[in-house]
């Protein structure tokens, strides 16, 4: 297996730019080798994570950045992704599966990441997002 690697980026309010930083993180838990699951949650989840940090926290303000850094070892992969923006308060999104925000888009990342990641934690004010995903977790867990 590789050596651990350590990875850090900031890059302008751009989603191109924010797809080529999620591309660069799922190769390298290809390279890895990482199941399969492992790396469709985490590109699903590093898409929202980055997604948001974009258009929710920096409103896509090409002067403010987003930063990725991120730690991957043989046994999980760690990402921090903080934005520069004013921050919200996780626990008040709107649980999207209740019947009166069904239809609403908003909340649906959030679910899905808190679903599929070990680790979904946000802190300064909303503005970092850790997320992490261990080798051959049994995320997400449904119920029948």
């Amino acid at each position: 297996m590789p050596e651990p690697v350590h990875f850090e980026v900031r890059f302008p309010s751009n989603t191109t730019e924010g797809l080529a930083v999620q591309e660069k993180l799922v190769s390298l838990m290809e390279s890895f080798e990482y199941s399969m699951r492992d790396i469709f949650a985490m590109r699903l989840s590093l898409e929202e994570g980055i997604t948001n940090a974009i258009r929710h926290g920096n409103k896509l303000d090409p002067n403010k950045l987003v930063t990725v850094v991120c730690e991957i070892c043989d046994q999980k992969m760690r990402v921090v992704i903080q934005d520069q923006g004013e921050g919200f308060v996780p626990d008040e999104v709107p649980d999207p599966t209740l019947e009166e925000f069904i239809e609403r888009p908003c909340g649906r990342g959030l679910m899905l990441m808190r679903a599929y990641l070990n680790i979904c934690e946000y802190s300064d004010n909303g503005r970092c997002l850790t997320m992490e995903r261990e080798r051959n977790s049994p995320l997400p867990i449904l119920e029948d």
